[in-house]
């Protein structure tokens, strides 16, 4: 995780140069200092910082569980205190206890956090704090109140609140002098009371156990004695203290009690992070003890007939489908391994015909959009996977995985400006953008379009060379305010 929060520190330290000067005016900590940052540099900033994650090996490229921690994270935030605010949810492959809130509202979960959550309520109190990091604008007061330290110290600041790795994060602190760390160190401290109060409301708020919040940091907390000096990361970089957790406690005794069952897709997304952290068969091995103590445990046997399908055990793995689909409700999850199994066996026909029932059953869901593409261009149905494409980013437009399937399935039909024009918006978004001037470039030359997907890719073009020009232009002044 050092290579994923390296990214954050130079994005910070980037903002922190470019408020060095004006810094020594900005008034203490209220709505004026907050409004010397404002939302829309908070969600500029904090897309400058996902473009690097999600290049990162350590970002967790997986449709169905990226579309369940946004299905809850948007829950919690249609409950918070700012519903209109703007929210992205990702995971890491760390296997560590973190979470952590970057500027805009960007927010990630450790994989490990996750398998260690004992209920859903317990995942969405740590989603539900991080939300109150966001909407009660920390990192903008935190920016705010620093007039009189360096740019460096602020960068040390911003990684303390916000870094994913505490090494990191430490070194960066041990960056800044000791005694005005030491005073900002406290004042986290009450942004970490104040977002569990605003989380715990949003918890409630969202209809989950409160319990499940107070809960989890008690355990960790009670876990971080046999840590000794190596506590986990989430006690780290948010203090956690007793008082924290009393106050918790207390509140919690103030709410009405309610007893929340898990969801299904929480469990299924849990079983399919044991499987990609384990070996297979180890992994199998695990859930097949669980199928034959439990056989109506639907989670088990989808992690376990997972684990064969990787194994490549495809009759073991159909017995197991053929369990769930009997066995459990139906589920986007239940659907897409289905499909899986039925392409690992060259059946494109069964796949394609039980993705399409499943993208009627679940409308909302792009991960079977996704998979439906997929499989179309692996089953040589590209023409339809780029009509699903087309129609599918209308809505979507700023979908990196929908431009990357797109452009496939123009290449799989010998569309080559349409292609390049695709990957140029799979560059762009990522803000790549001399790659996306290149593939305009190629699709200009590629010599099988006609004048208006021409005209669009000069049109495209021009923008993009725009951008590339004010990107240049704002770090020319950057330089000069330095």
């Amino acid at each position: 995780m050092r290579a994923m929060t390296r990214p954050f520190l130079t994005f910070a330290l980037l903002i922190c140069l470019a408020f060095a000067a004006p810094a020594a005016d900005l008034p203490d900590l209220g709505d004026v200092a907050v409004g010397e940052f404002s939302p829309t540099q908070e969600r500029l900033l904090g897309e400058e910082i996902m473009r690097e994650v999600r290049r990162d090996p350590a970002w967790l490229d997986d449709p169905e569980t990226e579309e369940y921690i946004n299905r809850l994270g948007q829950r919690l935030v249609a409950a918070s205190a700012d519903p209109s605010r703007r929210f992205e949810f990702f995971v890491v492959k760390d296997g560590s206890l973190n979470a952590f809130a970057f500027p805009g509202g960007y927010i990630g979960v450790h994989s490990a956090l996750i398998l260690a959550a004992q209920s859903e309520s317990e995942l969405a109190g740590v989603l539900g704090h991080e939300i109150g990091h966001v909407t009660q604008r920390h990192i903008a007061q935190l920016i705010g109140k620093q007039k009189q330290l360096s740019a460096i110290m602020l960068a040390s600041l911003l990684a303390a609140l916000a870094a994913n790795n505490s090494r990191v994060g430490e070194a960066a602190v041990a960056a800044g002098a000791a005694g005005t760390m030491q005073a900002q160190l406290a004042y986290t401290r009450d942004f970490e009371r104040e977002a569990d109060r605003a989380g715990l409301q949003t918890l409630e708020s969202a209809g989950f156990d409160v319990r499940g919040m107070a809960g989890f940091f008690s355990r960790l907390q009670r876990a971080s004695r046999l840590y000794e000096n190596n506590a986990p990361a989430y006690l780290r970089t948010h203090p956690l203290t007793t008082e924290r957790i009393a106050d918790m406690e207390n509140r919690v005794m103030n709410m009405s009690y309610r007893q929340v069952p898990d969801s299904a897709d929480f469990r299924y997304v849990q079983a399919r992070l044991r499987v990609g952290a384990s070996p297979a068969a180890d992994v199998a091995r695990t859930f097949a003890g669980l199928v034959k103590g439990n056989p109506g445990d639907a989670a088990a046997r989808y992690g376990l007939t997972l684990a064969q399908l990787r194994l490549g055990r495809l009759d073991e793995a159909a017995q197991g489908i053929d369990e769930l689909r009997r066995r459990a409700e139906p589920s986007p999850f239940i659907a897409i391994l289905g499909a899986e199994l039925a392409a690992a066996r060259r059946d494109y026909g069964t796949a394609i015909e039980t993705l399409t029932a499943a993208s009627r059953k679940f409308p909302l869901s792009l991960s079977v959009v996704y998979a439906l593409l997929d499989t179309q261009i692996a089953g040589g149905r590209a023409a339809d996977a780029e009509q699903s494409a087309r129609r599918a980013l209308v809505g979507h437009g700023g979908d990196i995985r929908l431009w990357q399937l797109l452009s496939r399935a123009n290449a799989a039909l010998g569309k080559r400006v349409a292609q390049h024009r695709a990957q140029a918006e799979v560059y762009a978004l990522q803000g790549a953008y001399r790659a996306a001037v290149e593939q305009l470039e190629l699709a200009r030359k590629a010599g099988d379009g006609d004048f208006y997907e021409l005209s669009a890719a000069d049109a495209r073009l021009r923008e993009i060379r725009d951008r590339m020009r004010d990107d240049q232009k704002q770090e020319r002044q950057r330089q000069n305010g330095r």
